[in-house]
């Protein structure tokens, strides 16, 4: 395309882009705004209460962990129970183990939500099926009408819950293999420190005359050779023989 194509088709595209604004008309102009004013959300009793629930802070996802309705105390008790299964030894294995902890009371959180949003339907929504005179029959009308208004936040329960389980299995997974890895480090470590203690040579201690000395082989080995009693003289001999004959 040469550069006199290009510029004739950006020129199209201007003019293009141009013509509704310089089309519509003033008086269309106030009725967008009017629509725009009167597009305020849904109206119904019913579509407010979903629309309401579309933010839902839930605490199972983001940094925080403990919500304020949450139970600090029971918190800080799986935390410990946690700590004291896995038994992390540094930095490393200490994060992990926080972190398993933390799904694990994400995880128990779950049910609790699930339990709520159908504790507030049957509170919101139980005039919708008062009509049925069947106590059984409006009982199963009012669950499925549960399930149907907080369908969205049921199936983000069940999407997170599947996302919290793979996370834990592989954080526990992590922590395991870098525990294992730690400790066969630790046991090459002490069998190195053992065989070099046992490579070094011994020294025994020499023993002479009931005391010991630390002097080498060759030294302790020597014992002194006692000096031999002097000959007597002939003469003595030659008395000795005469006094005896």
């Amino acid at each position: 395309m040469s550069a006199r194509s290009i510029r004739r088709a950006a020129a199209r595209q201007a003019n293009k882009a141009a013509q509704p604004t310089a089309n519509i008309s003033e008086a269309q102009l106030a009725a967008n705004r009017a629509n725009a004013q009167s597009s305020t959300g849904p109206k119904s009793e019913q579509g407010k209460l979903v629309s309401s629930h579309n933010a839902l802070k839930t605490g199972l996802t983001g940094r925080t962990i403990l919500l304020p309705t949450d139970d600090v105390a029971a918190y800080q008790t799986l935390v410990a129970l946690i700590n004291q299964k896995f038994n992390p030894a540094n930095d490393i294995e200490k994060h992990l183990t926080q972190t398993i902890a933390d799904t694990e009371w994400r995880l128990l959180r779950i049910p609790t939500l699930e339990s709520g949003f159908y504790a507030l339907g049957r509170h919101e929504l139980a005039a919708d099926c008062a009509h049925e005179p069947d106590p059984q029959l409006r009982a199963t009308m009012l669950e499925a009408h549960i399930f149907r208004t907080y369908q969205k936040d049921l199936r983000n329960l069940a999407l997170q819950e599947r996302r919290l389980r793979i996370q834990l299995k592989e954080d526990t997974a992590q922590l395991r293999r870098l525990q294992e890895e730690r400790r066969e480090e630790e046991e090459q470590e002490a069998a190195e420190t053992k065989n070099e203690e046992s490579s070094q040579p011994k020294t025994t201690p020499a023993v002479q005359n009931g005391f010991e000395f630390s002097t080498p082989p060759t030294q302790a080995a020597y014992k002194p050779v006692p000096a031999a009693e002097p000959a007597q003289p002939d003469h003595i001999n030659l008395k000795s023989e005469a006094i005896a004959a």
